[in-house]
């Protein structure tokens, strides 16, 4: 076998779903800035035209008549010999006959266009249905297992995603003289999937003796992230190149294949992806980032009231869009310290945000007068606790409705599990930055951010948190000398006893045996399955562990099982 050599551009690129112009528009930019380089292939991501995942728009003929234009459309501009064209689509073409598949069949597939048109089609084969893929309801698996793509003189070995994780469709291709393999994927971020997904490729490149390209999507789509970090590995398993995580990035590789058919790549880009808890701030920042540019906001309001919570989604919010963009409210009750009324103005000076103050206190005794017939002399209880961060909920709706800016939701994880937060009140927003976030870490992210700044952060450098809203017992402040923990086991403690049985689908007495009161672990498990009723109804929020509330945990609300 001859020397051969191959520029090929990998286009990690931030699609919108259902912006099929718009993602049309990324593409042809892409491959016009691929060929300005060089470049003979470009490949794109998963089903990168419609955006991911498309969820039931799939299910929509009209849509999957636009996707089929668009895609038309960019096969086109490939009769211009330029760079041909590897990406993902929603497509209902039989990938072997090439004729329309029965009625209902949408396979999701890449698609080769070169020399102006669609040249092949390879369908994805293990449609996974776990978490938060259901892609088994939408799509149907490839009839047979792909068989390598032929591309300007290669073969070259394509897989969808989930067709990397297993030996079977790469065995395939291995057998059917693939020479360099490659995985276009969407695959969403959670701690420590880096690895995992390294470790997998590393499992291909050692069975089939093949190098292999992981091209991920980047950006956020509702409550996913996408962090791209896609990856190359030579046929030896080392790492060869490292593309940028959380950003778009278009990189040309040059592969060279010698005349014993070993490959090597030079020129590639080695950008180490960022890990621990600059990983998980990364895509907080990136998933509020889309969700409020994707959906057309003009910025964010906050409900600061000097506590850990808030002082880190406003951090989060103005390191995603600037400080211009963010407002901030605070609305204290006379249960209000002045120590809260101090930290939070100093957390808003230190972002270089707008602090404006509602006091509360009116609002309190207009609903204690309205109520007091119905009430009939019943001392205070959780009722009243709740009407004071309702009141709060109404205020920051009120200036969302009038001024446009989303209301962002401050609960974090731990909060949301034992439903120590309030429906219609601190639970009101269109998105929860801290969602997944348990409590300990959203300290944890505090003081990392307060000696980091990423380089795509828009606030400032330095510090952002004040150390005295570090230093203090969190507390609601909706009674006197209130804190979580006259409620709640130390955060500590309950963030574990969590993990477990969110994470980890531990049992009671498992959980006990770790070193935790039996009694407690009760306890938080009644409080968690309690609460479903109220997770149903908040917002979405970025997803940063494998198990997040929603499609990762569906429990019904209903349900008498607690064993």
């Amino acid at each position: 076998m001859s020397d051969a050599r191959l520029a090929l551009a990998l286009a990690q690129l931030n699609p919108v779903v259902g912006d099929l112009d718009g993602n049309l528009a990324r593409l042809r930019r892409a491959r016009a800035a691929a060929a300005e380089a060089g470049a003979e292939v470009m490949v794109a991501t998963e089903l990168v035209i419609a955006g991911y995942p498309p969820e039931d728009l799939v299910n929509k003929p009209s849509f999957l008549a636009a996707v089929e234009q668009r895609v038309h459309q960019l096969a086109e501009d490939t009769a211009d010999g330029g760079p041909a064209v590897i990406l993902g689509a929603p497509w209902c073409e039989d990938p072997e006959t090439r004729r329309p598949a029965p009625p209902g069949t949408v396979y999701n597939a890449a698609l080769l266009l070169d020399g102006g048109a669609v040249q092949a089609v390879r369908a994805k084969w293990d449609l996974p249905n776990y978490g938060v893929f259901d892609e088994k309801r939408l799509f149907t698996p490839a009839p047979q297992l792909p068989g390598p793509m032929p591309v300007r003189g290669f073969r070259l070995g394509v897989m969808v995603c989930e067709d990397a994780w297993s030996a079977d469709v790469t065995e395939c291709l291995e057998e059917n003289g693939a020479g360099l393999l490659i995985a276009i994927n969407g695959s969403p971020f959670e701690e420590g999937k880096g690895d995992t997904r390294l470790q997998l490729a590393l499992a291909r490149v050692a069975e089939s003796g093949l190098p292999l390209i992981y091209l991920n999507q980047v950006g956020g789509q509702d409550e996913l992230v996408f962090d791209g970090a896609s990856f190359a590995l030579d046929g030896d398993q080392n790492l060869v190149a490292q593309l940028a995580s959380f950003d778009e990035h278009l990189a040309v590789t040059h592969w060279h294949r010698d005349s014993l058919d070993t490959w090597t790549v030079a020129n590639a880009p080695m950008i180490a992806p960022p890990d621990g808890q600059g990983a998980v701030y990364r895509a907080l920042v990136r998933g509020l980032r889309d969700y409020v540019d994707k959906n057309g906001f003009p910025g964010v309001v906050i409900g600061l009231s000097g506590g850990i919570d808030s002082a880190m989604t406003a951090v989060v919010a103005v390191d995603a869009l600037g400080p211009e963009r963010v407002r901030c409210l605070l609305m204290p009750s006379p249960y209000t310290s002045q120590r809260s009324l101090d930290d939070a103005a100093e957390c808003a000076r230190l972002l270089g945000v707008r602090l404006d103050t509602v006091r509360i206190d009116s609002a309190m005794g207009a609903f204690t007068d309205m109520l007091a017939p119905l009430f009939d002399d019943l001392p205070p209880d959780t009722t009243e606790e709740n009407v004071q961060a309702r009141i709060r909920g109404i205020t920051l709706m009120a200036v969302s409705n009038k001024f446009g800016p989303m209301v962002l939701s401050t609960g974090n994880k731990s909060e949301v599990s034992v439903g120590y937060s309030t429906l219609y009140g601190d639970m009101a927003g269109g998105y929860s930055v801290l969602k997944d976030v348990y409590k300990t870490q959203v300290y944890a992210l505090a003081r990392w951010r307060n000696s980091e700044r990423p380089a795509d952060a828009r606030g400032p450098d330095g510090r952002v948190v004040p150390e005295s809203i570090l230093d203090k017992a969190p507390s609601a402040e909706l009674k006197p000398d209130q804190t979580d923990q006259d409620s709640l086991p130390p955060y500590s403690e309950l963030d574990d006893i969590l993990v477990c049985l969110i994470e980890r689908d531990m049992g009671m007495a498992e959980i006990a045996a770790r070193g935790h009161d039996a009694g407690v672990v009760r306890k938080v498990w009644h409080m968690l399955e309690g609460a479903e009723y109220k997770r149903r109804q908040a917002p979405p929020g970025v997803k940063i562990t494998r198990r997040s509330f929603g499609r990762d945990r569906r429990y019904p609300i209903t349900n008498k099982y607690r064993g």
